[in-house]
């Protein structure tokens, strides 16, 4: 994806607030050393990343006396760029404050591109994907199938689940059973609940999905993400904006990743850079990749540089003659990557799908 240029006084900006990190970094990094130098810092232990505060995280400490706490820790400079759900190891400071000293190895890894389409990563070590739908606003498959691309691009598995089931009616049944029943059948789990009233509660399949998982919640604005997350944590203060009336988009207000115990057991990562993580930093073999009936697949054309629109020889047009793909789908993987190469061509960034 073409990157955005920068002006001279943006780029003057950047190479300004770089430099003003540097030298932070660089006098913290003068602090710890003199810390443990002095022998100031405790024994080495683990711990879980559960927020970013600015230069420090937030960490809670699996063992030791600071089990069930939560600290405040710098991190040494030699240390790549953490993220909420990170397994550390950490030594106590001073001032009831720690130092991260190593980061442990990664499960998963969620990212997402920034504006200048660099990719940030955003959580780590997740179980699943929770991609939430609802019959209104009206589900796409489209945009669904772009959420799930993601998801298969970063190992993680997805879940579909279907919420506000107390709105489906004659008019929009038919199409969305027959289109839960193609994911269904492409291997996906696909559940249904129904969060209309957030006081009565987390429904059992809520519960069950969640239950001694890392999980996240993805979707469309307007599907009922916040209310289902504010079943699942009745006592913490999130933040989530209400569903407009008039236009059925939900209002974020959390800004950072933060990790969240469920009662019960479980986890729960939530921002709203997480529920709206998109594919546009994607490369075309990518998108192939993500659709997992055309994965398999990919090389098998008679030519080489066959564009899977009716070429001679195209495997992925015999394979929607046989029935092992879906003209639905190989519709929507046409227009991922139709979207994807206008976009690039114009050197913009694309829109994310909740767009």
């Amino acid at each position: 994806m073409s990157k955005r240029r920068l002006n001279k006084r943006q780029q003057w900006r950047i190479q300004k607030i770089q430099k003003e990190r540097t030298q932070r970094a660089a006098r913290k990094e003068d602090q710890i050393r003199q810390q443990m130098d002095d022998g100031e810092l405790g024994p080495e232990q683990t711990g879980t990343v559960i927020a970013h505060f600015g230069q420090q995280l937030e960490i809670e400490p699996l063992e030791g006396e600071h089990e069930g706490e939560l600290v405040r820790c710098f991190v040494r400079a030699n240390i790549d760029s953490l993220v909420t759900g990170d397994r550390v190891i950490w030594r106590a400071g001073r001032g009831g404050q720690g130092v991260i000293v190593a980061r442990c190895d990664r499960s998963s890894l969620l990212q997402r591109p920034d504006n200048f389409g660099a990719l940030k990563p955003v959580a780590a070590n997740i179980d699943h994907i929770i991609l939430v739908i609802a019959p209104e606003p009206e589900p796409h498959d489209n945009l669904i199938d772009r959420y799930l691309v993601a998801a298969e691009n970063t190992g993680i598995p997805a879940v579909i689940l279907l919420n506000k089931t107390d709105l489906l009616n004659e008019r929009n049944r038919e199409s969305i059973e027959s289109m839960l029943a193609e994911y269904r059948a492409l291997g996906y789990q696909v559940e249904r609940t129904c969060s209309a009233d957030p006081q009565a509660g987390p429904s059992d399949t809520i519960t069950s999905l969640v239950r001694d998982r890392t999980s996240v919640f993805v979707g469309q604005s307007g599907v009922g993400k916040s209310s289902i997350i504010r079943t699942l944590l009745p006592d913490e203060e999130i933040r989530v904006g209400a569903v407009s009336e008039s236009t059925g988009k939900g209002i974020h207000t959390t800004t950072t990743a933060r990790l969240f115990h469920v009662p019960g057991g479980g986890a729960l990562i939530d921002s709203p850079g997480i529920r709206e993580f998109g594919l546009w930093h994607m490369e075309p073999a990518d998108i192939e990749y993500g659709f997992r009936e055309i994965r398999d697949l990919t090389g098998q054309c008679k030519f080489r540089n066959c564009r899977h629109h009716g070429d001679p020889g195209c495997a992925l047009d015999a394979a929607v003659a046989d029935g092992r793909i879906s003209p639905r789908r190989l519709k929507s993987f046409h227009r991922i990557l139709q979207a994807m190469e206008e976009q690039q061509a114009r050197g913009l960034k694309v829109q994310s799908p909740t767009s």
